[in-house]
């Protein structure tokens, strides 16, 4: 699927109220089909699993797909699957080809006990969700939460790696469920914005607004940010039983000024730092929308704040 900048730039200037309605109402429509597929699949299982990689929104997605499920009846818990994070030890832990930690490997998460406690929810057992500080890089012994379903309840775990095979293939019966940004945008059938590039500001600009990130420290981090996409998520994605693009025409006229300050202070050597800097000019191609224009329960909240969920 691809947007045009034409049609994004008149709507962001003649009705921007409106433009930011209609593309809510459209990603509205596509957590309800998750849903429905969702409740299609209770029978089978209780669990959800919800994959996507960073900067998909899969948080909010989460959130939302557990206020449509309330509207049939199912109550839904939500797990990150980050909190199933192995402490780091500097001996053992994953690293990538240059030695560096590698935190995008699923070889970070505990899979023992991820697939223990799938297999115990599903049995109408209890389980004790553990608790990952990222500061300190480690499990701590007081758990996030307990969770025991009963009959009309299902449980939603969401993390990056959600669909990787040494989950799936132990779990074939769980409703598998993939996100992204999808969408490029197009000028004179040129793409001049790439659908990647929808989640790099999504995820500097939330990094910076409430992660006390750099900018710079966020860019540096992006290729091997992509090449953990690439290795292991994205062959799974098509393991889901639904999958949907999570982009937004709106969002980049929303972002633009804090993105464009940001993007201006690309670091010279970071990797990649020819796309890096090619931001820069694609964003300036949009027209801007004020805040106050985006609903509080919009996906666009996850990176700006101001919204009702929490995270």
């Amino acid at each position: 699927m691809a947007y045009q900048l034409t049609d994004i730039n008149y709507k962001t200037v003649t009705d921007p109220k409106g433009f930011v309605q209609e593309c809510d109402a459209a990603y509205h429509d596509k957590v309800e089909q998750a849903a429905r597929k969702i409740l299609e699949n209770r029978k089978q299982s209780p669990i959800v699993l919800l994959s996507g990689p960073s900067g998909s929104g899969k948080t909010t997605t989460a959130m939302k797909i557990a206020e449509a499920l309330e509207k049939h009846g199912v109550r839904s818990h939500y797990v990150a699957m980050d909190d199933y994070f192995q402490t780091v030890d500097l001996a053992t832990s994953p690293r990538t080809p240059e030695g560096e930690l590698d935190l995008e490997s699923p070889l970070c998460l505990d899979m023992e006990l991820l697939n223990r406690h799938f297999t115990e929810l599903s049995q109408g057992k209890r389980i004790y969700v553990p608790k990952y500080e990222f500061s300190r890089k480690m499990r701590i012994q007081e758990p996030s939460k307990s969770i025991k379903l009963k009959d009309d309840e299902i449980v939603i775990f969401e993390g990056i790696h959600a669909l990787n095979d040494m989950i799936t293939e132990r779990h074939p019966e769980a409703f598998k469920l993939y996100i992204s940004a999808r969408s490029d945008v197009l000028f004179q059938n040129k793409v001049v914005f790439k659908r990647t590039w929808f989640r790099l500001v999504r995820r500097t600009v939330r990094d910076y607004l409430f992660r006390g990130s750099d900018p710079a420290e966020t860019m540096a981090m992006w290729a091997n940010v992509r090449r953990g996409e690439k290795l292991n998520i994205s062959p799974f994605k098509d393991k889901a039983n639904y999958q949907f693009d999570t982009s937004l025409p709106y969002e980049l006229a929303v972002y633009n000024q804090t993105a464009t300050q940001l993007f201006r202070s690309v670091p010279e050597g970071v990797e990649r730092f020819d796309e890096l800097r090619a931001v820069l000019p694609a964003l300036q191609l949009f027209g801007d929308i004020a805040e106050e224009d985006v609903p509080p329960d919009s996906l666009v909240r996850e990176f700006i704040g101001g919204g009702i969920y929490e995270y």
